[in-house]
């Protein structure tokens, strides 16, 4: 009965071990870009759009071309643009350019 315990112990131990190895091994192997994953305004855009038209509909986000995208603190805010003559609203997102987060999306009416 004591060595059955103690070869569970050992087994418990192992996974452990083996456990940590990976997750170790894992995080070791993560690349970060030194500008984030999001290192610039042309894919910051290419982001907020693929977010964009499946809640918004391609043909709509297609009519707010140009779209502009500004970094602020860390963050980019992508807006399409009203067509000349139009009223209403644009499409918007906020993402992360650190880890690409989508952190806000709206659209204006």
């Amino acid at each position: 009965m004591l060595t059955q315990l103690m070869k569970r112990i050992a087994a418990f131990v192992l996974l452990a071990l083996v456990q940590t190895a990976n997750a170790q091994e894992t995080a070791a192997h993560n690349y970060y870009p030194k500008e984030g994953y999001v290192p610039d305004a042309e894919t910051a855009i290419r982001i907020a759009v693929a977010v964009w038209e499946p809640i918004y509909g391609k043909e709509i986000i297609l009519t707010e071309k140009p779209y502009k995208a500004c970094a602020k603190g860390g963050i980019w805010i992508i807006t399409g643009s009203l067509p000349v003559g139009s009223m209403g609203g644009v499409a918007l997102a906020e993402i992360s350019k650190k880890d690409g987060q989508v952190l806000r999306v709206s659209h204006g009416k």
